[in-house]
């Protein structure tokens, strides 16, 4: 349990493929305009990861070295496709809207990563942890930021979730400021390099707050070379 645990908590918040190892940049700035369109795709490529991860760690011991790569390769290309054709069937509007992105998961830098990283020299179980994790780490700052961007440039949270869910959904949409004229640069490209800059800062901030404190509490309790602990006197 304890190895879930860290492949969980590794994925999630210690190396956050959007807030430490900034990959997979491109979608993440793209797409991420409102809470529904960073979602969706963040979910769509965890999916990707996670299956991907499955499949590649069992037979990972029978692909020769020299062509890995392209056998990775097309075994993301064919579970994105399987997406891809989903979301064309069941979620076209939302398709439409998230467009080229979709089939681009292909050639995301993070599904390679962990793939070739983590999957390939680790067992099932392990692997589509990983890959899950990796993938709700994304989802998780490309929820935030689009909700951010969304709020600031519209004024409202859940825009287009109808398209995701079906028309019965669209009484859904908040409007969190009422009569709000919008403010364009949050949501163009722009807005997305901010908000994603704030994001890591306050990821940075809350990682140098949290090793202080835990230094902190080591000094108070560590005994005094040559005689007995502070906390003694």
């Amino acid at each position: 349990m304890s190895a879930y645990k860290d492949i969980l908590y590794n994925g999630i918040w210690k190396q956050n493929t959007g807030l430490v190892q900034l990959l997979g940049l491109c979608p993440l700035l793209a797409v991420s305009s409102t809470l529904v369109n960073g979602v969706s795709l963040g979910l769509a490529t965890a999916l990707v990861m996670t299956l991907s991860g499955a499949a590649v760690s069992p037979i990972r011991n029978y692909i020769p070295n020299e062509i890995r790569i392209p056998v990775y390769i097309l075994i993301v290309a064919v579970l994105v496709t399987v997406v891809q054709y989903l979301m064309n069937a069941y979620m076209y509007g939302l398709y439409v809207v998230l467009g080229i992105f979709i089939p681009l998961i292909v050639t995301n830098c993070i599904v390679l990563a962990r793939v070739e990283a983590f999957a390939a020299k680790n067992p099932v179980g392990h692997a589509a942890l990983d890959g899950f994790a990796m993938g709700l780490g994304l989802t998780l700052v490309l929820g935030v930021l689009g909700a951010l961007r969304e709020v600031i440039g519209k004024g409202t949270l859940f825009s287009g979730i109808d398209l995701a869910l079906g028309d019965w959904a669209h009484g859904w949409v908040l409007h969190v400021i009422p009569d709000y004229k919008g403010f364009l640069v949050a949501i163009l490209p722009p807005g997305a390099f901010i908000g994603l800059a704030f994001l890591i800062a306050a990821k940075n901030w809350h990682s140098l707050r949290t090793a202080r404190k835990a230094q902190g509490a080591d000094a108070t309790v560590a005994p005094v070379e040559g005689g007995c602990s502070p906390t003694a006197h």
